[in-house]
């Protein structure tokens, strides 16, 4: 993440009498997540994350509020996964910061105590990686709530504009996002390497990417924040009401997380999605397909 210019948002760059400040104007801290995953050969590793902060580095600036550090590691080769990489990367090795379901979610859950402990009374968390994955986070985040009375807010990037636009993967909404944001990490010229051996082909690019523009990225970034400072202005005055009145122990997560782990099953990041064809047998993606802890 790239360091704060003019008011400082990071949690990470807050001396101890600013966080305090910030955090009395407004208890809310967002947490930006994605991954490392290819977004064809055109673009950086990172688009998923990189975007995640830029809309929360935004809203804080606007609507108040502390930035945590990233979380750069997701949900991927699991479940519907699995599939999708098959069809769209292959059997290439893809660079990814991919985390199985299970640990990424409980170490979700005492990222959700570390937030509360430090007093923050309502959680804002961005997702750059979407798909279904945020839909696990959100099961996640109930659980907590039933136990600590604070908010916590899932969305990923596209379903912040719904119903505006429609998101994809590497194509001409992404590409366009970054484009506005970082034009640095887009190269346009770079997709020529997908005819060359031993670079992975097309790495999962969208069919329209050559549609991509930076105005359309301009657009689509400026309604996910309308949208995002919107909610946080309300979570903001429904925080204002909020009391807890202690710290959250091990023993609560280690309560959430069994509760959690009995519904694996019903985990949209544990098996493919209804229709979606089977991972090839002699595939690398295939002792993935279908996620069941131990």
């Amino acid at each position: 993440m790239k360091p704060n210019t003019g008011i400082k948002t990071l949690w990470a760059e807050l001396l101890p009498y600013e966080f305090k400040q910030r955090i009395e104007e407004c208890p809310v801290v967002y947490l930006p997540l994605g991954l490392c995953e290819p977004h064809g050969q055109v673009s950086a590793f990172g688009l998923d994350t990189i975007k995640a902060e830029w809309l929360c580095l935004e809203a804080a600036r606007q609507a108040g509020g502390i930035v945590a550090p990233s979380m750069g590691y997701h949900i991927h080769e699991t479940g519907y996964h699995a599939g999708w990489l098959e069809q769209t990367v292959g059997e290439q090795q893809p660079h990814m910061t991919a985390m199985p379901p299970g640990i990424y979610l409980s170490f979700f859950l005492y990222q959700l105590r570390a937030f509360v402990n430090a007093g923050f009374k309502a959680v804002v968390v961005i997702s750059g990686h979407s798909g279904g994955n945020q839909a696990d986070l959100r099961k996640a985040a109930d659980l907590f709530m039933k136990y600590v009375p604070v908010q916590v807010w899932v969305r990923s990037d596209p379903e912040l504009v719904e119903g505006l636009y429609e998101g994809d993967h590497a194509g001409k909404y992404e590409l366009s996002q970054l484009m506005h944001i970082r034009p640095d990490l887009v190269d346009m010229s770079a997709k020529r390497y997908e005819e060359l051996p031993d670079y992975g082909g097309r790495l999962a690019i969208g069919a329209d990417a050559l549609e991509a523009n930076a105005e359309w990225g301009r657009a689509i970034m400026e309604a996910c924040l309308n949208r995002l400072c919107s909610e946080v202005s309300r979570m903001k005055e429904e925080a204002e009401r909020t009391i807890v009145k202690q710290d959250v122990p091990y023993s609560t997560i280690e309560s959430v997380l069994k509760e959690l782990m009995q519904s694996t099953g019903e985990w949209v990041t544990a098996s493919p999605w209804n229709g979606q064809a089977a991972v090839s047998e002699h595939s690398r993606w295939k002792p993935y397909e279908y996620y069941r802890p131990t």
